[in-house]
């Protein structure tokens, strides 16, 4: 009885035994990561693929035409956001820290989350005399007030470099967030 029940044994110690190193095997598979940082060399070849889209044209006298309609722009930056916050309003800002140096533009997009003020700015790139064009691999600069009703990006040259809340009560603030890339119109 004996000699029949160890070939028994070894059979179930051998199947446990496979069974678990099978599994181990499975979670040691590579595939997509669940809670890993992303590949510094896949993150070059995705700047590379950087997309864009011309937004809208500067016209005589430094009039901005849109070439994308407006409600499109908002609804591009309410994907962005990602998180509820409701654009109302979008527009092309001209910044020129000094008559001399050439302008800078920015497509900001300004709205609510919760009651809070939210807005976001992405630098225009001037891609012929008069196009200006939103590309992926363009930073982009986002605003969340706390206690503020309404908050301005502060500029320094031609870049943004701080904000401003509109009313300095007591612990009022305006956070600010710099993210490398955006998709407004990625695909």
């Amino acid at each position: 009885m004996t000699i029949s029940l160890r070939p028994s044994v070894r059979l179930l110690i051998v199947s446990a035994l496979s069974a678990i190193m099978l599994s181990a095997c499975e979670t040691s598979k590579k595939g997509i990561p669940e809670f890993t940082s992303p590949d510094k060399s896949d993150m070059g070849s995705r700047r590379q693929e950087a997309t864009s889209k011309v937004v809208a044209s500067v016209g005589e006298k430094g009039l901005i035409k849109y070439l994308v309609p407006r409600e499109q722009l908002a609804l591009a930056f309410n994907r962005q956001f990602g998180d509820g916050t409701t654009i109302d309003k979008t527009m092309v800002r001209k910044v020129q820290g000094d008559p001399k140096d050439p302008p800078s533009y920015y497509l900001v997009g300004l709205g609510l989350r919760n009651g809070m003020f939210r807005g976001m700015a992405v630098p225009l790139t001037l891609v012929s005399e008069s196009e200006l064009s939103v590309r992926s691999s363009a930073a982009r600069y986002t605003i969340t007030g706390v206690g503020c009703t309404f908050c301005f990006f502060n500029f320094e040259s031609n870049d943004i470099v701080g904000t401003t809340c509109e009313e300095n009560s007591g612990g009022s603030r305006c956070d600010l967030k710099i993210t490398e890339t955006n998709t407004l119109f990625s695909k």
